[in-house]
């Protein structure tokens, strides 16, 4: 049995016992926001320790005077981002157990292996998603060292149903990828472990071959060309990122009545609105223009008609002279 299937079984059994057990009084047990307000309150108090010290408010008038300032600069929170991303109302404890769990912290956490991993709650997606990540580009060299975190901060990431507006889901997504391969800082530091030190590749040079490079990364996101298309629905697309030599490059997977995007970036949007004024993929349409994908129907039929009529009137025009010239023959 696969280490993956092993973990995803016994976290499924966990989370059983742990429902069996303690019933609804269990969900901030298993990580999710408590429904009950006494909970919920007390989750807000343990919250307000923590960001005592760690958000820029903290930072800026420290409860101790004797603490690593440099050190805790590197492990703010922005409060505002975190109440509205996907682990909003969870407490901190819970996932950052062991020594992070003692206020004021008495000692040197060990850092992240104190720190729970996503499997622990995301078990059942954990078990698929793994399979993609280790066929994806990242994987190749980076297999010890990449992790959920290194493209999803879970302080502030937000999932595309959650999100929902395709602007929104873009500027996020893309700010993972190009949060390090736009920095030639971040990309080193990502490299590190590499046998032999990689260059930082010019994204520019590398996407010469895509006309209107920047309006297509303010419009679309880089996994749009960069995954193949996930097998598995409810995890919307796949986890394998594909290199530069496999990623897609045919226009028309997009640009087309059929495109790609209806499933991958307006996906959300697809799955509730119909066709509305005649507009192909219309879900589309109130976002942007894509040639190709975001036609109206009406206008083809209309466009049909007058080529039609066009035809009629010539093919008239020419039997009307036809049977003019018959007539001036005969009355010669």
């Amino acid at each position: 049995m696969s280490h993956a299937m092993t973990r995803w079984l016994f976290g499924a059994a966990v989370m059983a016992v742990a429902a069996t057990l303690t019933g609804p009084a269990s969900a901030q047990t298993k990580g999710l926001p408590s429904a009950d307000p006494e909970t919920a309150a007390m989750v807000r108090r343990q919250n307000a320790e923590c960001t005592a010290c760690h958000s820029e408010a903290g930072l800026r008038a420290l409860p101790r005077h004797d603490m690593d300032v440099k050190k805790l600069s590197g492990l703010l929170v922005d409060i505002a981002k975190f109440d509205t991303s996907i682990h909003a109302g969870m407490a901190c404890r819970t996932c950052h157990t062991g020594g992070y769990r003692e206020y004021p912290h008495v000692g040197a956490a060990s850092g992240k292996a104190e720190t729970l991993p996503c499997a622990e709650c995301h078990a059942q997606k954990t078990f698929r998603i793994e399979p993609q990540v280790a066929r994806s580009v990242h994987a190749k060299n980076l297999k010890d060292t990449f992790t959920c975190s290194s493209c999803h901060d879970s302080h502030v990431y937000q999932t595309a149903a959650r999100l929902r507006d395709p602007a929104l889901i873009v500027k996020q997504d893309n700010a993972m990828c190009i949060g390090c391969h736009g920095s030639d800082e971040k990309f080193a530091a990502a490299a590190r472990p590499l046998p032999v030190p990689k260059k930082r590749p010019d994204l520019d040079a590398i996407h010469a071959w895509l006309p209107n490079t920047q309006r297509h990364w303010a419009a679309v996101r880089c996994v749009e060309c960069h995954t193949p298309a996930s097998t598995t629905r409810s995890l919307g697309l796949s986890h394998e990122v594909l290199n530069k030599d496999r990623a897609e490059q045919n226009c028309v997977t997009c640009h087309t009545k059929d495109t790609a995007l209806r499933t991958r970036l307006y996906r959300w949007q697809a799955e509730t609105e119909g066709a509305r004024l005649g507009f192909v993929n219309s879900a589309i349409i109130g976002q942007a223009y894509v040639i190709g994908a975001t036609r109206n129907t009406y206008f083809d039929y209309i466009g049909i008609a007058l080529v039609v009529l066009a035809l009629g009137g010539v093919a008239l025009h020419g039997l009307g002279r036809v049977v003019a010239g018959l007539g001036r023959g005969g009355s010669k």
